[in-house]
């Protein structure tokens, strides 16, 4: 049996169900591929942290961009999403980071985003339960959180609402030159094959130069109030982001159901998901170090997940290199679930042959052609 569509979409995280969501509503016929649960793999795993990061300018522009997005659709989003601008707070624990608070206060005024600068009086009144004696805070207040399963979820229903189809708990075994085979052997034909599948990606389109990075999470019992922004430590930038090293980072992220949820981990060259107590309990520490009393509360789940990097840190997104009936949108790693919605619309400016608000050309999968694949 095949199937005619203008778009296929492998992969029904965040990513995919942003592309289905999008290319709906722009009136294509879509297909979505999904092999076990919308929202499900590192979607699931993750964070829902709406954030405007500065690494580099790319990465600035795509998250920026997308945060945009996530603000304007705020409105449709159903209350289970659990979409809140409370604003992420990038914590100083002495004078030379709070000089790197100052510079990007700079940057991100510059670039037009509302940002606060906190002495440390005000981070303990903003943050009761911060470790006393903090130098200080940079406030970015249009950062927001989610809960991105049910996101996920949320996308994909309107985009079937728009008449996109869903094939789901079906495993897509080839897709190339305009032909996504399934494993019942159902062809679904389209000049448009997205991969958005995440860490299977690699299957379905081999030679990518992206690869696996490990991650663990904690989420404790029900405390509202304890934590009111998103926290995150200004070495976050230069640890939890590594490309070569295991790393911990104080990260922890407040849900509208009272419970805290602590990060981050990154682990490479390691694929199995059992929680590794040694980087689960470094993790830890580096939490408590941070908020002290958060060791008195209790924990009532910890997990891993796995989510794909590059080795630039910026996603790939457009035309595959060697074949063009397949599209990329993979690579996401930490930042997936905020640029969701960008990645999504920079491919629909593509297929429109329009101009996007902001440039493809940095996150193009092009930009890897003559390396050899990241090992």
């Amino acid at each position: 049996m095949s199937l005619s569509y203008d778009a296929v979409v492998l992969g029904g995280g965040i990513v995919g169900a942003a592309c289905a969501h999008v290319f709906a509503k722009e009136g294509m016929k879509v297909a979505l591929v999904e092999r076990d649960v919308i929202g499900g793999g590192a979607t699931a795993a993750g964070m829902g942290h709406i954030v405007a990061m500065d690494d580099s300018h790319a990465q600035f522009a795509l998250t920026r961009y997308s945060q945009q997005l996530w603000s304007s659709l705020a409105r449709e989003l159903p209350g289970a999403v659990e979409y809140e601008q409370c604003g992420t707070l990038w914590v100083a624990c002495d004078e030379e980071e709070m000089a790197e608070v100052f510079a990007k206060q700079a940057y991100y005024a510059e670039h037009g985003v509302p940002v606060k600068v906190l002495d440390a009086a005000a981070v303990a009144d903003a943050e009761p339960n911060l470790r006393k004696g903090m130098a200080g805070a940079l406030l970015v207040q249009e950062d927001a959180v989610l809960y991105p399963p049910v996101a996920a979820a949320y996308l994909v229903r309107a985009a079937q609402e728009k008449g996109a189809e869903v094939y789901l708990g079906k495993l897509a075994v080839e897709a190339r030159q305009g032909r996504v085979v399934l494993e019942d052997g159902t062809v679904l034909a389209s000049p448009r094959i997205v991969n958005a599948a995440g860490t299977a990606a690699m299957e379905l389109t081999p030679g990518l130069k992206i690869k696996k990075r490990k991650g663990h999470l904690a989420i404790t019992d029900r405390y509202p109030g304890f934590v009111r922004h998103q926290l995150v430590e200004l070495g976050y930038l230069k640890s939890a982001h590594s490309v070569v090293s295991d790393s911990v980072a104080f990260n922890v992220q407040p849900r509208q159901t009272g419970q805290i949820l602590i990060g981050s981990s990154r682990q490479y060259d390691n694929e199995d998901s059992a929680v590794d107590h040694a980087i689960l309990q470094a993790m830890l520490e580096r939490a408590h170090f941070y908020m002290p009393t958060l060791g008195e509360l209790s924990a009532i789940r910890m997990w891993t997940g796995f989510r794909v990097a590059t080795p630039d840190k910026l996603p790939l997104i457009g035309l595959s290199a060697l074949d063009d009936t397949v599209f990329l949108a993979a690579g996401h790693e930490g930042l997936g679930i905020t640029t969701s919605l960008a990645t999504a619309q920079l491919l629909a400016d593509y297929f429109a042959g329009r101009a996007s608000v902001i440039a493809i050309d940095p996150y193009l999968p092009q930009r890897f052609v003559g390396e050899a694949a990241h090992a």
